[in-house]
């Protein structure tokens, strides 16, 4: 029997359930579906792409309309990035991140649905877009993401980026949040963005335009193309259908912390 991608085991569970909101108990209209079903009617949208309106109230998840406010309401109370960050520790404390680089890149996805950070796509026929914006550790787990317009030059995300990824615990001493050093393509080539980075004790190792690459270079940052693939395997993310940026965030947010899961349960003894 197959395993469903959606469904949230115990273990999962367990680490969720900490950070969800409290349902107030004498909230007015009939029983709530659980936060459990409606985070698996969350995925389920996630994982197939599905109009929400069309998701199966056969599969016992509630109508489409309870799991988009349930993800609105989770969104809100910030549950997808604590969930991102709790991963990320158990990672770190397993040994499982590497500091030693990270990586950034871009990459666009087509914008079904006009809205905030969408724009006319300089590599889709200027089709309205979005882009993902993202840094990752040397061995590819993803760190922060940041959706921009299409038409937002990725060099403008470098530092927003690099201070956008959280602190992180799991280990002896202070949380970490910055890598030894930063690894871009020439779309980052910036002399006041190398400045900021060396004044943040970060080595920025990216290439110049009008000169050879950096050798090597594309064998260490193929991990971030690896971690776009992950990410965008989620067919809800690979074509941006939300107009709201916020809840395309959190959905962005939720597929990381999936990313980090599936590591963390492979690097279990």
């Amino acid at each position: 029997m197959s395993i469903k991608p959606w469904a949230v085991d115990d273990e999962l569970w367990a680490m969720i359930e900490p950070v969800l909101p409290a349902w107030p108990e004498r909230s007015p209209g009939p029983k709530p579906v659980s936060d459990r079903l409606c985070l698996q009617g969350i995925l389920f949208v996630l994982y197939t792409g599905i109009p929400w309106q069309q998701l199966p109230l056969e599969l016992g998840f509630g109508s489409g309309q309870t799991c988009w406010r349930r993800l609105e309401r989770w969104q809100q109370a910030g549950v997808f990035d604590r969930l991102h960050r709790i991963l990320l520790a158990e990672l770190n404390a397993a040994g499982e991140l590497d500091w030693s680089r990270a990586c950034v890149d871009a990459s666009h996805v087509r914008a079904k649905k006009r809205g905030p950070a969408t724009g006319l796509s300089p590599v889709d026929r200027r089709k309205t877009g979005s882009k993902h914006h993202l840094i990752c550790d040397g061995s590819g787990i993803p760190l922060h993401v940041i959706t921009t317009a299409a038409n937002v030059n990725d060099v403008t995300q470098t530092l927003a980026l690099v201070d956008g990824v959280p602190p992180v615990a799991g280990r002896v001493g202070h949380p970490r949040k910055r890598p030894d050093a930063v690894l871009g393509d020439k779309g980052y080539d910036s002399n006041p963005n190398r400045r900021e980075l060396r004044q943040r004790g970060i080595l920025p190792v990216i290439s110049r335009k009008g000169r050879p690459d950096i050798k090597g270079l594309g064998k260490l940052r193929y991990m971030v193309e690896q971690t776009f693939a992950l990410l965008h395997q989620f067919k809800r993310l690979a074509v941006r259908w939300e107009r709201r940026l916020d809840l395309h965030n959190g959905l962005v947010s939720l597929a990381c912390a999936l990313i980090c899961w599936r590591r963390l349960k492979k690097a279990a003894p």
